[in-house]
């Protein structure tokens, strides 16, 4: 596929494989599934393996990155950058970076907080990559953390074996809140405004950081010392829970950002008609802070998600995404109202047949069309 610079309509019946080439696209950012796929999932079934070539262009350059996966024994999985392999995927997260959108992002809004949380380490590691290393790292403190509670339980360890690990711990954490809270700031202001948008200004939407440890006005742009040791005195407060609960209750694996319209949380009392726009409104605000903050564009996904907006939230999705590389897929393609220039493509039992190169008239999209 040559795509498009501007939109790439790709569209067809269900279970053809129009998905799967947004999940491809996906794959090159190097990180997991926007739906939740398993990566051996991703080879066909009876095929011993599944490769992937793809070239992009940024500010500087031209660059190409290459996925194989296959099943058994031995290297599994490789990753060349301009070839060069890569140990993991998160090589390629500075390279190429999308935004995707799909049905299943109101689960957002209506699941817990674990979610919110992967949605802001993802969106806050775009624009710096230092908090990915700081979130990895994070993780694997609190993974070391919660073995040496569970040796406790087993008489096996004391609770002075903690007190490394909640100095580290500290550190790391105190450092995570305050790039999550940095970010979230930038996406809050977005979404409030898109989301009067929306409403023509008769809803009046709040997201709100909520840290298990710090008010936000306690939370500094870089952690200080004193924020440091607050953070270590609250786990060595709460070491015995945690040694009964066997995991770390206390800290930024916490977490959490609020979503409330009229002062009522979302996700508790909003209507899904609340939930789907704040679920796209979050999307195209991460979009736009990306787009602000970065000489580069995101390539934006946009999976069947068109056709259950109405106009004036399609034009909202159109006019936040205008300047950027569009993959959009549906069913139906008259559902998705007036497209920006573009490519229309048809896809069936998982091969992509261009169909114009106008997205004006997808009249003459239709596949019984010559």
């Amino acid at each position: 596929m040559q795509p498009h610079a501007a939109l790439n309509l790709i569209f067809g019946n269900n279970a053809q494989g129009k998905t799967n080439l947004l999940e491809a696209i996906w794959s090159c950012t190097g990180c997991r599934s926007f739906r939740g796929a398993r990566e051996k999932d991703f080879i066909r079934l009876k095929a011993p393996a599944m490769h992937l070539k793809m070239r992009f262009r940024d500010s500087r350059r031209e660059q190409e990155i290459q996925l194989h996966l296959a099943r058994g024994e031995g290297k599994q999985k490789k990753i060349l950058l301009n070839g060069v392999p890569l140990r993991g995927g998160s090589g390629l997260f500075a390279q190429f970076q999308c935004v995707s959108f799909s049905p299943d992002d109101r689960e957002l809004i209506r699941s817990g907080p674990e979610k919110r949380r992967g949605f802001m380490d993802l969106c806050g590691s775009q624009l710096t990559p230092a908090m990915l290393g700081c979130l990895r790292r994070f993780d694997q403190l609190t993974a070391q953390r919660n073995a040496v509670l569970k040796q406790i339980q087993l008489g096996n360890a004391s609770v002075r074996d903690l007190a490394d690990w909640d100095l580290q711990l500290a550190a790391h954490g105190s450092l995570l809140t305050c790039l999550r809270y940095a970010y979230l700031q930038q996406l809050a202001s977005v979404c409030e405004q898109l989301y009067a948008r929306i409403t023509d200004g008769t809803e009046k939407l709040s997201v709100k950081y909520r840290s298990n440890l710090f008010r936000n006005s306690e939370i500094p742009p870089k952690p200080t010392p004193e924020m440091q040791q607050y953070y270590c005195e609250q786990l060595r407060r709460s070491a015995q829970d945690d040694i009964r609960l066997g995991f770390t209750a206390k800290g930024a694996g916490r977490d959490d950002f609020s979503c409330k319209i009229g002062g009522l949380s979302v996700r508790e009392f909003g209507s899904q008609g609340q939930q789907k726009s704040l679920a796209l409104v979050l999307k195209l605000a991460q979009a736009s802070v990306f787009y602000e903050n970065k000489d580069e564009t995101p390539v934006i996904l946009l999976d069947d998600v068109m056709g259950e907006l109405d106009a004036q939230r399609q034009k909202l999705v159109y006019d936040i995404v205008q300047d950027m590389q569009i993959f959009l897929t549906t069913p139906q393609p008259e559902s998705v109202g007036q497209v920006p220039e573009g490519a229309v493509y048809f896809m069936e039992n998982g091969r992509l047949l261009p169909k114009t190169d106008a997205g004006t008239d997808r009249q003459t999209a239709d596949p019984s069309a010559d």
